[in-house]
């Protein structure tokens, strides 16, 4: 399998990858043996990204200047937060390059669904937590 991939949206892709725009059409493309490219934040939102019918949807959440509250999260933490979570859905569907703005937690994000899927080897392991 191909090593994980986290580009940049102006950065220019191999013309071997493929564009996949749902996780199912993700999990095609790479049982076919495609290298899958994926960006995350087109997904956030859309019903096609997992079959659902507004399901986790973050469409209509306006970017307020700042918390009403101290400590109360933005709309732009939950637009990050789907974009987080939809990366680490496709990863596990098979996508391996990912196209965002937000290049470290995505990567992170990535690469715990991949040691999830047993692609990798986790960062850290600890035994004996009690």
């Amino acid at each position: 399998m191909a090593a994980l991939v986290v580009i940049g949206p102006g950065d220019p892709g191999d013309p071997g990858w493929v564009e996949a725009r749902s996780v199912a059409g993700i999990a095609e493309l790479a049982r076919a043996g495609h290298t899958v490219v994926v960006t995350p934040a087109a997904l956030v939102g859309s019903a096609g990204a997992t079959g659902a019918t507004g399901a986790g949807r973050t469409a209509g959440i306006e970017d307020a200047a700042g918390p009403a509250v101290a400590g109360e999260p933005r709309a732009g933490d939950a637009e990050e937060a789907a974009e987080l979570a939809v990366a680490a859905v496709c990863v596990w569907a098979g996508a391996r390059v990912l196209r965002t703005t937000r290049p470290g937690p995505v990567r992170q994000a990535a690469e715990m669904a991949d040691a999830l899927a047993g692609r990798r080897p986790p960062a850290l392991t600890r035994r004996g937590l009690a």
